[in-house]
């Protein structure tokens, strides 16, 4: 993609690091801040106005602040009062709504909808087409799959949302669906169209519609190997702070920096 310049607006509240690459079409607002050597593709809006901004004659827009070397492909829209750590990448037609916080490496697939009022560690990989309900938690190194769903309302409609908690390390397979509060633990496994209403606690595969828990996580064994694939981290490192050194050396750097 070619960096032309054409029918870009920033503006000049907006602070703008070293080496950013900005695609046509794309608008950043007021208050906005980009961290150096991010790339902003072709249409889009970083920064987008809350809806207060169509009521308020006096709306400020509130700060809006993506780490460095993001990059924000192709029709994506930001809404102001985010907050995007460092590294940060999504796919296309990507939207996050206002009050959404990542950490820094996180990833968010083509087409998926953060509602906003949203927490994510680090690490996160979110694929397409999932949709995230307001006042959902996700913890560090959390995978969500295509066409996962999280829900914030028991008895729609109400003035009631609370969207799920996700705690470090579990996996979200695909097509799956997670009833609002409910609160899964480190290092599960969700099966695939799994319908989630109950709490599940660390270490579990749950699998069903009702889900159901079907075994300790730890007794799922890799195909390729027949060993125990969980907890995953030893046994899966591409684009993880422990590639190439193993899960269990980095750990022990991560105590000694802290």
């Amino acid at each position: 993609m070619k960096f032309n310049n054409r029918n870009v607006f920033i503006s000049p509240n907006a602070i703008i690091g070293n080496n950013v690459k900005i695609g046509d079409n794309s608008t950043i607002y007021d208050n906005v801040s980009i961290g150096d050597n991010a790339i902003i593709a072709n249409d889009c809006i970083i920064g987008e106005p809350t809806n207060d901004y169509y009521f308020n004659p006096n709306y400020i827009n509130p700060p809006t602040t993506i780490g460095a070397n993001a990059l924000i492909r192709s029709h994506s829209i930001i809404y102001a009062d985010c907050t995007i750590g460092h590294t940060f990448q999504t796919g296309h037609r990507v939207t996050i709504r206002e009050k959404t916080v990542f950490g820094s490496n996180c990833r968010v697939g083509t087409q998926t909808d953060i509602q906003g009022h949203s927490i994510f560690g680090h690490h996160c990989w979110l694929h397409s087409n999932v949709f995230i309900a307001q006042k959902s938690s996700i913890g560090n190194f959390v995978f969500i799959y295509p066409y996962v769903v999280f829900t914030d309302d028991r008895t729609p409609p109400s003035n009631i949302g609370n969207g799920p908690t996700i705690d470090d390390y579990s996996q979200i397979a695909a097509c799956s669906i997670l009833l609002p509060g409910v609160k899964i633990g480190k290092h599960c496994l969700i099966g695939a169209g799994s319908t989630v209403s109950k709490d599940v606690d660390d270490y579990q595969l749950v699998l069903g519609s009702p889900a159901k828990m079907v075994k300790d996580s730890r007794e799922i064994k890799s195909n390729e190997t027949g060993e125990s694939h969980y907890p995953w981290p030893y046994r899966f490192d591409r684009g993880m702070p422990w590639e190439g050194i193993g899960f269990e050396n980095w750990k022990k750097e991560e105590n000694t920096h802290e």
